[in-house]
């Protein structure tokens, strides 16, 4: 369901999505402190936790597990804070923010220059259904998926399974599919030298890693944290855009600004969850405006509450979400594959 939201001002007047540019454009000024200060908190502790697992798996491979799975949550934050670097909102300065996001990305193994261009392309095409398949969670309408074979069908069932959106999906995502992103390298040269330079970073890190604290080091503390950050991150990404009143439309009725308020959660998390991902759950305001630095997206719900309740999902309310896997166009809602085999029926 679409909600025609009030600004505080004129509570009777009917505002659309797109006026609220306007009004959000005053929150887009970083404070260069506040982003060295949210950069430091983010990243001692992370390298922090990190020399400690190494230490303590000299004596206990369980001990180093456990401290690399909490570091995992240090490890979302500091990708957060380089998806920020992407959008030009953590510092003024682009090439400082594109430097620290490339510096960031060898830790979320992520090459942070073709990323940018996917994500870019996921903010331009958000809910429309005339070009998906980049940079965002693949999403047939029920339509589509009866119309493809059984092993279509099969592959699509398999590839909306929590188990492998949640945890295979990730694992090949960072792992593997960022190693080579096939999907940039005809773009320039430029996304192919993000993704090498990358990797050859990466390497030279493991092998510091293998080199100081031996393969437990790979094992038991990099992987953990790394699988466990990746796996959460793409839940958060998944949440934010497949809730049952997202919004999808065909591209001639496609707008940006309404996609960007109705097709994005506001994922209403509690306080230390909501820290360590860096506020990305205020995703409706985020993709309104996405040059609003990641701190002060609670500035505008403190100031604009009518944006508090607009898609909002808590926690609890979230978990629905992973059984919901197709667009039905005539209820304009996503619906789980049982549904739309009853509606199939009907």
């Amino acid at each position: 369901m679409t909600h025609i939201i009030s600004p505080p001002d004129t509570p009777n007047t009917n505002m659309a999505a797109r006026d609220w540019v306007r009004i959000l454009a005053k929150y887009r000024e970083p404070n260069a402190a506040r982003s060295n200060f949210e950069l430091a908190v983010s990243a001692i502790p992370f390298i922090g936790l990190w020399v400690v697992a190494c230490w303590v798996a000299q004596y206990s491979y369980l001990g180093a597990f456990a401290i690399s799975v909490v570091n995992g949550m240090f490890l979302l934050r500091l990708f957060c804070i380089q998806h920020d670097c992407g959008h030009g909102s953590f510092y003024d300065n682009r090439n400082v923010s594109d430097w620290v996001g490339r510096v960031l990305g060898v830790v979320t193994l992520t090459p942070y220059d073709v990323w940018r261009r996917t994500h870019s392309i996921h903010h331009s095409h958000a809910g429309d259904l005339g070009f998906r398949g980049i940079g965002d969670v693949m999403t047939l309408t029920i339509e589509e998926y009866h119309q493809r074979t059984p092993f279509g069908r099969l592959l699509y069932r398999a590839y909306r399974h929590p188990l492998v959106m949640f945890g295979l999906g990730p694992t090949y995502l960072f792992l593997l599919q960022h190693r080579l992103p096939l999907s940039c390298m005809d773009q320039g040269r430029k996304y192919w030298v993000s993704a090498m330079g990358t990797n050859a970073a990466l390497l030279a890190l493991l092998t510091i890693i293998v080199y100081l604290g031996d393969w437990s080091a790979l094992f038991l503390v990099f992987l953990p944290s790394t699988l466990i950050a990746a796996s959460v991150g793409v839940w958060l990404f998944y949440v934010q855009h497949q809730f049952e009143q997202t919004q999808w439309d065909e591209t001639e009725d496609w707008q940006l600004h309404d996609a960007a308020l109705h097709g994005s959660s506001h994922y209403d998390l509690p306080p230390i969850l909501r820290w360590f991902s860096a506020n990305i759950g205020i995703h409706h305001v985020h993709h309104l405006y996405s040059r609003i630095p990641f701190y002060r997206l609670k500035d505008v719900l403190d100031d604009h509450e009518e944006l508090i309740d607009c898609g909002r999902m808590t926690l609890g309310e979230s978990f629905k979400c992973a059984r919901l896997n197709l667009w039905d166009t005539t209820s304009r809602t996503l619906v789980s594959f049982k549904t739309a085999r009853s509606l199939k029926t009907a």
